[in-house]
């Protein structure tokens, strides 16, 4: 039994009636030279095999009564793995917009919270006879780095594979009673004080960086924010109102695009700038021309949230979230894409110091503090009153979560691609998220359907933004 963070818990209020909080991920396989057939009962076998490496798979979510503390991952009394491994098949021809079609509806779907929280689902009939396998977990329980973890356990470096031993019988642990649970939520709750003054210690430090954050809300909620469109500040300030910047629906559109590494080093070398700082230029240019064309170009920057890591070496192997996140202006209303691609260098290194004055631990400890009831009803007056939408902290997520340089197999099939599919909220309907394997960066794009219903057309201008850029990069070096 291990009790969940506030952090993780907090991924739960995620889920209302036009939202789910589950992350995702598209792996795409080529099984011509695996050595055996890769089909559901190969793929329940396997994921039967590595379950034991992975307790939570076998687990489900025992909540606290009245909402007093955090849930507990319990072991599952029923676990049945043919539920969670399912089989579905693409219709000739198998095409990407089909498979991204078949993607955006299962990911739709909420997971059962009466059930360990994931499902993996092996799709074929994709054309070139490649294998696609979707799988969703909810964020509760994983993060992009353990996310990455979790897949080395279920990822091989051979197309033979791990050898282990059979998997010894699985014996749950019973489930705790309402009373053991109230009065370890009883213990809990009796150290509030002391978690308070530690809060209050952190806060205090960071006073000055929450400022800067929360200033520009509070003047747009009076009514009072500035709209200086002729200066382009590298520190974040109010965002913007854009298409997807609305209250979401449940129903969702799923892109995704693969572009060569090499590439995007060619372009980081030219102009001296990191691997991320042209993912985010690459984002600028695809979000710009896609704003435009929807005749929405706001003249003030966007506001783009970046995932930040914060697993030490102590966490290293756990899942979970161990996740913090920095806002940096993102230049969409710069035309110049070399321009852009310069800002995007010096917003970033704006928001690492502005992120780096928070103390470590601020935000774990503040969502630990709250008790879930508390937290519950917060999150359900925001959404009932369309906080998140009328005054959307930010446009959209940018996400960077890297992944294995080597080549690595899934039932004995190789993996190919691995595209992230993530999850947008009320007020934060579009997000892009990237992995990196095989030499490739691959983009996974989510939205909702209805405020971004050409979403593959967002991805087409990313590629098209990267070849930009590196016809101009190769152009520079001549020069």
């Amino acid at each position: 039994m291990k009790q969940l963070s506030g952090l993780d818990a907090a991924f739960l209020t995620l889920e209302t009636h036009n939202s789910t909080g589950h992350v995702g991920g598209v792996c795409i396989l080529d099984p011509a030279d695996s050595p055996h057939v890769l089909d559901l009962a190969a793929l329940t076998s396997l994921m039967s095999e590595r379950a034991p490496l992975i307790p939570i798979l076998r687990q489900r979510l025992k909540f606290v009564p009245l909402g007093l503390d955090q849930p507990y991952w319990i072991d599952d009394e029923f676990f049945d793995i043919e539920f969670h491994v399912r089989e579905i098949s693409l219709p000739a021809p198998g095409s990407d917009a089909q498979l991204a079609e078949q993607v955006a509806r299962l990911h739709s779907r909420p997971l059962d919270r009466r059930r360990p929280l994931w499902e993996m689902y092996l799709i074929s009939g994709l054309a070139g006879g490649k294998l696609a396998v979707y799988t969703k977990m909810h964020h509760s329980a994983i993060d992009g780095a353990s996310g990455a973890e979790l897949l080395t356990v279920l990822l091989d470096l051979t197309p033979e594979g791990k050898k282990r031993s059979p998997a010894p019988a699985f014996t749950p642990e019973a489930a705790p009673t309402a009373t053991k649970l109230l009065a370890r939520a009883a213990g809990s709750l009796a150290t509030r004080p002391l978690g308070a003054v530690r809060i209050a210690t952190s806060l205090g430090r960071a006073l000055p960086m929450v400022g800067s954050y929360v200033s520009p809300y509070i003047d747009a909620a009076l009514r009072r924010g500035s709209s200086d469109g002729d200066v382009i500040a590298t520190a974040p300030g109010l965002a913007p109102r854009t298409p997807f910047n609305e209250e979401i629906t449940l129903h969702r559109r799923f892109a995704f695009r693969s572009v060569p590494l090499a590439d995007v080093k060619t372009v980081k070398n030219a102009f001296g700038m990191s691997v991320n700082d042209v993912v985010m230029a690459m984002s600028a240019g695809a979000v710009r021309n896609w704003l435009i064309d929807h005749d929405a170009l706001p003249e003030s920057p966007l506001v783009a949230m970046v995932p930040v890591s914060v697993r030490d070496e102590a966490s290293k192997s756990s899942l979970g979230n161990k996740v913090s996140a920095m806002l940096a202006s993102l230049p969409t209303n710069i035309s110049d894409p070399v321009d852009r691609l310069t800002r995007v260098h010096s917003a970033t290194v704006v928001a690492k110091a502005q992120h780096a004055t928070i103390p470590p631990g601020l935000v774990e400890n503040v969502t630990d503090f709250a008790p879930p009831a508390l937290v519950a009803r917060a999150a359900r007056v925001a959404f009932a009153t369309g906080l998140l939408h009328r005054i959307p902290p930010y446009n959209l997520v940018i996400s960077n979560v890297p992944g294995p340089n080597v080549d690595v197999f899934l039932g004995g099939a190789k993996v190919v691609a691995n595209y992230p599919v993530s999850v947008v909220t009320d007020g934060q309907g579009f997000n892009i998220t990237v992995n990196s394997l095989g030499g490739e960066l691959h983009f996974g794009l989510i939205g909702c359907r209805e405020l971004v219903p050409d979403i593959d057309v967002i991805a087409t201008y990313l590629v098209d933004e990267l070849e930009t850029l590196v016809k101009l990069a190769r152009e520079a070096e001549v020069n």
